[in-house]
């Protein structure tokens, strides 16, 4: 999956950006968060969370009616409310962005691990426990349907344009990237809210511990949902550009083939965008620490392009949330170091399935 961008005649530029992370709620409280760094990690509540964690990263104080009301949220579960209030935050940071993203001219494309595996498995357990198996609360069941979420991101934000939900772990954010960058280039939308979103749950905790060995799992477990603003460059004042997506590029790899295949995705990504190894500024690679990831992005473009963007490490593994929050990171950090405009980043990716890729933007 490929994009290239080079004489495009809708090139996609990210015009606004917001987060829900471990650094709180927002992008000023993300763009604080990336520069002064500290520690995210909190202690597991045994009263609240039933998990085989000691610790993990979680968004601060964070529940669906605490961050958007009593009025429709009695039902709605954890990865719904990451998400929308990622994009309410996002569209309360400045007048235009709900102007250009709303009603019919804007869309939404989310990327996911599998929705909610709390809702979906509570769903289950009920009507497996309950006295008739269809003794389960209706209400529920929205929740166990992977496009939920997306769902009720334009619902309550009033977005009328095509929504789409996309399904890969920690190339979710990628994945939903590429597909954002397509509804653009077939004048399917005029601005496209584009991210992705993992909540920590019960469920997520016992999968991960279950399905891993001690080797592959990672230190912790974040959550959080990144939100990027995507619109044609040719829309846009030259002012209102943050940053231009050059080239999506993933691919899948056998046991033992990463190095190969990430550095065939690196290099594909880089020929379409016409971009040389020293023209990138950073490498950020998922903060879930795959040594090996860390490992292909030193060769190709050296160690100091992984010290630019540092504190990805602080989301540890957001799963489907990660390569949003990364791109969140690069322009995070770029807000605030000058001569970063018309220097590149590389976001890459690795999913222990065996899928991996990357993302190159140039900043403005």
């Amino acid at each position: 999956m490929s994009s290239d961008t080079r004489g495009a005649a809708r090139r996609p530029v990210i015009t606004a950006w917001s987060a829900v992370s471990p650094f709180g709620m927002g992008r000023a409280a993300f763009v604080e968060g990336m520069h002064k760094g500290g520690e995210t990690a909190v202690r597991i509540d045994r009263e609240q969370w039933q998990v085989p964690d000691e610790r993990a990263r979680l968004v601060p104080g964070f529940s669906p009616r605490a961050a958007l009301g009593r009025k429709g949220t009695r039902s709605m579960d954890r990865v719904t409310g990451l998400a929308v209030s990622a994009v309410g935050a996002l569209l309360d940071d400045a007048e235009r962005n709900r102007e250009v993203a709303t009603g019919d001219r804007g869309a939404v494309v989310l990327g996911t691990t599998t929705g909610s595996a709390q809702s979906m498995m509570d769903f289950t357990r009920d009507s497996l426990t309950g006295e008739q198996p269809y003794f389960v609360d209706p209400a529920q069941m929205p929740n166990t349907v992977m496009n939920c979420a997306a769902g009720q991101c334009a619902i309550r934000h009033r977005i009328k344009g095509p929504n789409a939900t996309i399904a890969g772990g920690r190339l979710a954010g990628l994945l939903a990237l590429n597909y954002a960058r397509r509804l653009l280039g077939a004048g399917r939308a005029e601005a496209v809210l584009c991210g992705s979103a993992e909540e920590y749950s019960n469920e997520r905790s016992w999968l991960e511990w279950h399905t891993r060995t001690d080797e592959e799992r990672p230190a912790l477990l974040g959550e959080g949902a990144g939100m990027l603003l995507l619109e044609p460059e040719e829309s846009v004042a030259a002012e209102h550009v943050l940053a231009e997506v050059l080239a999506v590029e993933s691919g899948v790899f056998a046991e033992g083939r990463l190095p190969m295949v990430l550095g065939s995705c690196l290099r594909r990504a880089m020929n379409r965008a016409g971009v040389e190894p020293s023209q990138v500024w950073a490498a950020v690679p998922c903060g879930a620490g795959d040594a090996r990831e860390r490992a292909v992005l030193a060769e190709a473009f050296g160690p100091a392009a992984l010290e630019q963007v540092p504190n990805t490490e602080l989301f540890a593994d957001a799963s489907a949330a990660s390569v949003s929050l990364q791109i969140a990171s690069v322009l995070a950090v770029a807000e605030r170091t000058p001569g970063t405009a018309g220097r590149v980043a590389v976001v890459t990716a690795v999913e222990r399935d065996g899928g991996t890729g990357c993302a190159l933007l140039r900043l403005r």
